[in-house]
């Protein structure tokens, strides 16, 4: 046995006990998903799909592959399903590799403004580089700016065009997305990676009667692996025939070579949790204490973009005390045993690497069994963190950024008053399991 690796697993798991997660793109998946991640099914190669395998030995592997498929079909109402893309990433590749040209006009909201990387941000990812991205913002309300997009899709004509986001704290309007894609003749993507277990749950409106092609990840709210699923419309079939054809020959041969087929079985696991009462009660929980968190911070005085919260996710703003404050923040939570992200805000005045926000959510404290109350507490020591770091302005000097920020991380490692909430963290994490059934 490699003792210093499995030592090192014990001290993640016991970190995770012991701290409050708000990460709004983790969780904690059921003890059945991660139980077939460690099975034999990670051994067997099956590059291909079920009963058109490259390889030999592939009868189990091909029930298991259609079963998941099967069971993703029954969950949400589709025609057509794939769960081999490995992550969230590869699977918009998949679909942008499948539907576009080199070249072709695709639009999404801006990573500045809650979307993703993979939705067209410029010069950095291939999304941007090999397809003409046009990127929409938001309104005055930090909403998404729907009569912007349509003017920009009237002028550029996209072919595809993506409603998704990373950070983006209220309920997405399939409709009117689907309203400009008709104008122009756009296919659409909805990205619902954050959002699936609402989805399924009935917690947040349903993109399966106005998008073409749904994908999303298997984690986050949906409690599974780490892997991703690409679906196919009705309304997507009908317009072609062969799309879901497409997107299997996007995956492979286009993209990747075999699948992971212990991820393959997890997700089979998860879609079928998925279908039962119980994750119904999960996923309102979600919302609830979302809300309530969001209620409790508003109330402390902190502001959050929106003013507040539709989903599992809310994004604060620390502007008002100065800018560049949510790496701080996030630091200083983290010593204090509540691990976040820092996240730009709306028209960022900062930069990515010192933004002024902090991205949080409820999915994986809601996994764990809290609720409101647990919420209410968790938004007072935030509250006091940021009243400890709501003075340490980033020097105006690019250069000198840097060593301001380790002087920083230094005084709040040792910081007694940032230790003290850290205790009591511990004292009421410790009270859950990690994952409560």
């Amino acid at each position: 046995m490699d003792d210093v690796v499995f030592e090192l697993i014990k001290e993640e798991e016991q970190r995770q006990i012991e701290m409050i997660g708000l990460i709004p793109s983790e969780n904690h998946m059921a003890p059945e998903v991660a139980q077939v991640l460690s099975s034999a099914l990670s051994s067997k190669y099956s590059e291909g799909y079920a009963k058109r395998r490259y390889y030999e030995g592939n009868q189990i592997i091909d029930k298991i592959e259609l079963l998941a498929i099967e069971r993703l079909k029954e969950l949400f109402q589709v025609p057509f399903a794939n769960v081999q893309a490995y992550s969230g990433s590869p699977a918009n590749m998949a679909v942008q590799f499948a539907l576009l040209e080199p070249g072709d006009t695709l639009m999404g909201l801006a990573l500045g403004a809650g979307g993703h990387l993979t939705h067209g941000h410029p010069t950095v990812t291939f999304s941007g580089k090999y397809y003409h991205s046009v990127q929409f913002g938001l309104d005055e309300n930090d909403r998404i700016d729907f009569d912007q997009m349509q003017a920009l899709a009237r002028e550029h004509q996209p072919k595809l065009i993506i409603a998704g986001t990373t950070s983006y704290p209220f309920v997405l309007d399939f409709a009117r997305f689907r309203e400009i894609a008709d104008e122009v003749g756009a296919w659409l993507l909805a990205d619902i990676s954050h959002i699936t277990g609402l989805v399924v749950a009935g917690e947040h409106v349903s993109p399966i009667p106005y998008a073409d092609v749904i994908m999303s990840t298997t984690h986050k709210t949906f409690r599974g692996p780490r892997g991703a699923m690409i679906l196919v419309t009705d309304r997507g079939l009908e317009r072609d025939p062969s799309l879901g054809e497409k997107i299997d020959k996007a995956i492979i041969p286009g993209l990747q070579g075999g699948p992971h087929n212990a991820t393959t079985a997890a997700i089979a696991v998860a879609a079928n949790l998925a279908a039962q009462p119980e994750f119904k009660s999960y996923a309102r929980q979600i919302r609830q204490n979302a809300l309530a968190l969001a209620e409790t911070l508003m109330d402390k005085g902190i502001k959050l973009v929106g003013n507040g919260t539709d989903n599992h996710l809310m994004v604060l703003d620390f502007t008002p005390y100065s800018v560049g404050l949510g790496r701080q923040v996030a630091y200083a939570l983290d010593i204090a045993g509540i691990y976040a992200n820092r996240n730009a805000i709306p028209n960022e005045p900062s930069s990515p690497f010192y933004p002024s926000g902090l991205r949080i959510g409820t999915p994986l404290v809601t996994t764990r069994g809290m609720k409101e109350a647990e919420m209410a507490q968790i938004g007072q020591w935030i509250a006091q963190v940021v009243e400890y770091v709501k003075d340490a302005a980033l020097p105006e000097e690019r250069d000198s950024r840097g060593a301001f920020i380790k002087q920083f991380k230094q005084q709040a490692r040792d910081d007694s008053f940032l230790h003290q909430i850290r205790q009591e963290v511990k004292a009421m994490a410790s009270r859950f399991p990690l994952f409560k059934a």
